[in-house]
């Protein structure tokens, strides 16, 4: 009795330990701010400290409605002396205004629920001034025009390889029937000594290469022994065949050796057990067989009655054509190479570079070959402007003093750039009020518009702003869009940018007017623009 009084004694102490540790549990909430505005992130940290031998655990899937989490952090265990810190980190966002609670969260400790306090929090709008910002109404669904570009030049590119496909493969039909072609119009024993040569790179292996191996080694002899030898060959049987050769060598009209009709008969022999008996030959065997059939060739040449003069100048002049063939084939294999290249070319180029800058580089779209070409890089004028452009400045003679006037180009066909300077009685600009400053400016900029309308521009649209030069100068700039006409042609509407310095005694004006619609006048005009600068000081 007495160790059984003090198992349950033991027992109690510990589950009386489990509850007491459970009870001393502390759980603590913390947020970064009660006072928000809407969409602000809130960091809630739920922290919960107790002894070393108590399990916690958190909410699997916690629930803060009406707040929204965004962002969950581990639990963090940290040692403080004789305690432990488990901590719990969650981001939270309101897209609403008004004043919100965070609900309580349940915490198990050692199988006991715990929760966390509750805070209020406020979401407040965000404030909008509609004095300082004024509020617009919103803009009506606007129709925007398709544009098929990208299609159109995808399917272009489709369209060219396939047609490029499609004529290699029939090159490469042509190829092949014109190769046979030669080979027939060669004479038999320079087209048998041929194949007979190509059959030098066969090794055949498997029993069915062997078979087409002997096959096309029987066939070279038996078209030329029908060819040169005027036999029956392709038609007979291999003993048909050596009979009908000891016939002609018995009547006189073919001087061939025992030898080599013995040696045609083994080749025939191992062809026929190749082909019928599915026999495989030992190595070396169908090396042996084709230089046997080459000597036969060879030796029937050799053994045919020598041509007479009418058959000498008709094989010389079969020659002649056949040599003429030949070239005129070569020509047009080049040529076919060339184009097959040419065309290969354009397609990687437009790939890489787009259809418009291949086409416009290739057919010489004016304003791409300006901005390909050498540009010249000058100074003009007093003071100094250093500028680069398409083409070299040329200075107008019949310009009237105080104007001098430097330009290139022309706005229809190209890119118009111009320079104009003119003197000017030097104004005090100390004492003037921004009023005065600002007309004088305006004036200034009316006098360049004028200049456009004395180019003959009508339906100028003229916006102004500033523009820093390289060099760091702050200046004016007129731009638009205006209607120019061209003799005896219809009006073109072309885009226009003036830079001008109103110097104290002299006013400089960079003008550049190009076509609205031309695909490279902006990309030359931030070229001019990017190189335009003034040279204070020589």
């Amino acid at each position: 009795m007495k160790y059984l009084s003090h198992f349950f004694f033991g027992v109690m102490l510990f589950l009386t330990g489990n509850t007491f540790a459970q009870l001393n549990a502390e759980v603590t909430t913390a947020v970064d701010s009660t006072q928000v505005k809407i969409g602000e992130q809130i960091n809630l940290t739920l922290q919960v400290k107790t002894d070393s031998l108590s399990m916690v655990e958190f909410a699997a899937e916690p629930l803060f409605l009406p707040f929204e989490i965004i962002e969950e952090s581990t639990i963090d265990t940290l040692r403080a002396q004789q305690h432990y810190l488990y901590t719990k980190r969650y981001a939270l966002i309101q897209f609403d205004s008004g004043a919100y609670w965070i609900p309580p969260q349940k915490i198990v400790v050692d199988g006991f629920s715990k929760f966390s306090d509750s805070i209020a929090i406020e979401v407040a709008m965000v404030k909008v001034d509609t004095i300082q910002q004024p509020l617009f109404d919103i803009k009506p669904i606007q129709t925007v025009e398709r544009s098929y570009n990208q299609l159109i030049k995808n399917s272009l590119l489709v369209f060219v390889f396939s047609v490029l496909l499609a004529i290699l493969y029939v090159l490469n039909r042509q190829y092949k029937k014109k190769k046979a072609a030669l080979l027939e119009g060669i004479p038999p024993f320079d087209r048998a000594i041929q194949e007979l040569k190509a059959l030098e790179n066969e090794l055949p292996q498997a029993q069915e290469e062997y078979k087409h191996y002997y096959s096309k080694l029987t066939d070279v002899v038996r078209r030329y022994l029908e060819e040169e030898a005027d036999i029956d060959a392709l038609e007979s049987t291999s003993d048909e065949l050596l009979d009908k050769l000891e016939l002609r060598i018995d009547a006189g009209t073919l001087d061939l050796s025992l030898e080599t009709l013995n040696n045609l008969k083994k080749v025939l022999q191992n062809a026929d057990l190749v082909k019928f008996a599915r026999s495989a030959p030992a190595i070396g065997i169908a090396t042996t067989d084709r230089a046997m059939v080459e000597q036969v060739v060879i030796e029937t040449k050799e053994a045919l009655p020598a041509p007479t003069e009418e058959e000498l100048a008709a094989t010389a002049a079969f020659q002649r054509e056949l040599e003429r063939k030949r070239r005129k084939q070569k020509m047009q294999l080049i040529g076919i190479s060339a184009l097959g290249l040419i065309v290969s070319v354009a397609i990687i180029a437009v790939a890489i570079y787009g259809f418009n800058p291949v086409k416009d580089t290739i057919f010489r779209y004016p304003t791409k070959v300006l901005l390909d070409g050498a540009w010249v890089k000058s100074q003009y004028g007093t003071p100094p402007v250093q500028i680069n452009t398409p083409e070299v400045l040329v200075r107008d003679i019949e310009a009237n003093l105080p104007v001098t006037i430097y330009a290139s180009g022309t706005p229809f066909e190209g890119v118009y750039t111009q320079l104009f300077f003119e003197k000017r009685t030097p104004e005090k600009e100390k004492g003037k009020t921004e009023e005065e400053k600002e007309a004088a400016a305006r004036a200034i900029m009316d006098s360049a518009v004028v200049r456009y309308e004395d180019m003959g521009a009508t339906n100028l649209l003229v916006q102004n702003d500033t523009f820093t030069t390289g060099d760091g100068t702050e200046t004016l700039r007129l731009f638009g869009s205006m209607d120019l006409q061209q003799e005896g042609e219809e009006g073109v509407r072309c885009r226009f940018v003036s830079i001008i310095f109103p110097f104290e005694a002299t006013t400089v004006e960079l003008k550049i007017v190009y076509g609205k619609d031309d695909r490279y006048g902006s990309t030359i005009e931030e070229k001019i623009l990017a190189s335009l600068e003034i040279i204070k000081e020589l």
